[in-house]
């Protein structure tokens, strides 16, 4: 009876419409268990992947299939990360049945993946539907070999791979699959992407590839929304965690605009390379302003805030609506400069009311309290932000211990400038997955919650100075985005 109302309950926020697109971003706390036995649910669950164009190989006899390689963001040059689902159908009882759904991972891009991600899968990882005795013992990998290794371009896969349960992929294929089951004659339709209004056509939500979901981000991710992310400059984590963040959302049917802290004469070729194909004259227009050759480069002209906006570029040209404002006022100082940020964000929230807007910035510009230790009448960007704005929500980042690009005072105190590199940042180690978590107050900084990024690594300029030093910038190349490669100095 418990499992039939499951189902009912179900049919009944189909019937809703808006539930279907906000319950894909919230991150399920249970299992989806199925009103029939396996053999009736599986035929379906094929059906399913065959729908939404997921070709897939499978091991007959055993109820499991695995789907082909994707690569995060299809299309992009920059990505590295390619995914597959490994779906094993198990007997819940003799009438019901349930899928557990694991998401593969693995990277060409070494750099980017921690060596404390490199799983060895043993048999105590038992995946196996314990009813079946073909397949009982057999953990991931034991499924993997069974079903081929991969082959031709995906032949370089031998690295690092990790695997995670993605209940948000259970549910998905749950809510279409179960009225089937029940023949409701009012299944529900498939959640509509979020599509940009000069768009002819976009893409359906399973054509995306988005990573792994991150948790708790459907509780906050919301129309009219403000979410501020306070950040460490100069890491590959944080820029890959907005555009996965955008990604989800806008394929939940939840339109995004991402505003980041480069200077605001920036915003023509933003604008510019967003709207183009993405091709090397198209890169060498958005290299060309002076932010990217800055002396000091801080972090927040990365390789990986270029990849970020490939990826953003990439969901703007499958017609996917998502947008990108800059809001920095460099000529500003102190609380001038506060002020012009505060006013520049707020206005894109009121142009977009209906809009979830993710705002990176340094984490002292994101706090929503009034002081810092050195200046008690201080007022930041987040604390403006939450007089003018309904909804606004801070995060500072968290993350695991590793390094980032940093600009400070020389330590020993010799230079009278800015030393800018590769540093150590010790974190806290709160696994790998990427996730969301707020709390029931505002902590002394103002900050509502965390997002947490894992391990970080730093992330080198786009453009590194010439061989002259900082302010002689000698010869440059521009970024070049291809996965794994930074430009070099001549």
């Amino acid at each position: 009876m418990v499992r039939s109302a499951v189902v009912a309950v179900l049919a009944g926020l189909f019937v809703m419409g808006c539930a279907a697109h906000r319950s894909d971003l919230d991150y399920p706390d249970r299992e989806a268990i199925y009103d029939r036995p396996l053999e009736e649910m599986w035929p379906e669950v094929q059906g399913f992947f065959t729908r939404n164009e997921l070709p897939f190989r499978e091991d007959k006899g055993s109820r499991v299939l695995e789907t082909e390689w994707r690569q995060e963001f299809g299309g992009s040059k920059v990505s590295g990360f390619f995914h597959r689902y490994l779906v094993v159908g198990r007997r819940e009882t003799p009438t019901s049945s349930k899928l557990q759904i694991f998401r593969i991972t693995k990277s060409r891009n070494k750099t980017l993946q921690n060596p404390a991600v490199q799983i060895d899968w043993g048999v105590s990882r038992n995946l196996a539907p314990p009813s079946d005795s073909e397949t009982r013992g057999l953990g991931v990998e034991d499924f993997e070999d069974r079903l081929a290794e991969p082959r031709g371009e995906n032949a370089f896969f031998a690295e690092s791979g990790q695997g995670q349960r993605d209940m948000v992929m259970e549910w998905r294929v749950f809510r279409e699959v179960a009225p089937l089951l029940s023949k409701e004659e009012n299944a529900p339709k498939p959640v509509q992407v979020a599509k940009a209004p000069n768009a002819k056509e976009a893409p359906s939500q399973m054509a995306v590839e988005c990573g792994l979901p991150i948790i708790g981000l459907g509780k906050k991710a919301q129309p009219g929304t403000v979410m501020l992310l306070g950040e460490m400059h100069g890491t590959q984590e944080v820029p890959r965690f907005v555009a996965q963040m955008a990604c989800q959302a806008v394929v939940a049917g939840l339109p995004v605009t991402v505003g980041l802290e480069l200077p605001l004469e920036n915003q023509g070729r933003v604008d510019a390379f967003l709207d183009s194909k993405g091709e090397e004259g198209d890169w060498l227009k958005l290299m060309e302003a002076p932010f990217w050759r800055s002396p000091y480069p801080d972090g927040r002209g990365s390789a990986a805030v270029a990849n970020m906006l490939e990826h953003l570029r990439q969901l703007r040209s499958q017609g996917l609506d998502v947008d990108v404002f800059v809001f920095d006022h460099p000529k500003a100082n102190g609380q001038q400069r506060e002020d012009a940020m505060a006013a520049t964000v707020a206005l894109q929230a009121e142009v977009g009311p209906k809009r979830f807007h993710v705002v990176l910035s340094g984490n002292i510009h994101s706090r929503t309290k009034k002081g810092l230790p050195w200046n008690k009448d201080h007022r930041p960007m987040g604390y403006l932000l939450k007089q003018k704005l309904d909804d606004v929500v801070a995060l500072d980042m968290a993350y695991d211990s590793g390094t980032a690009w940093i600009c400070s005072v020389d330590s020993k105190g010799v230079r009278d400038r800015l030393d800018c590199g590769v540093r150590d940042a010790k974190g806290k180690n709160n696994g790998e997955r990427y996730f969301v978590h707020t709390w029931d107050s505002a902590n002394a900084e103002g900050y509502h919650g965390v997002f947490y990024v894992g391990a970080v690594n730093a992330s080198a300029p786009a453009i590194r100075v010439g061989d002259s030093g900082p302010g002689k910038e000698g010869g440059k190349s521009p970024f070049v985005p291809e996965a794994g490669k930074l430009a070099s100095s001549k």
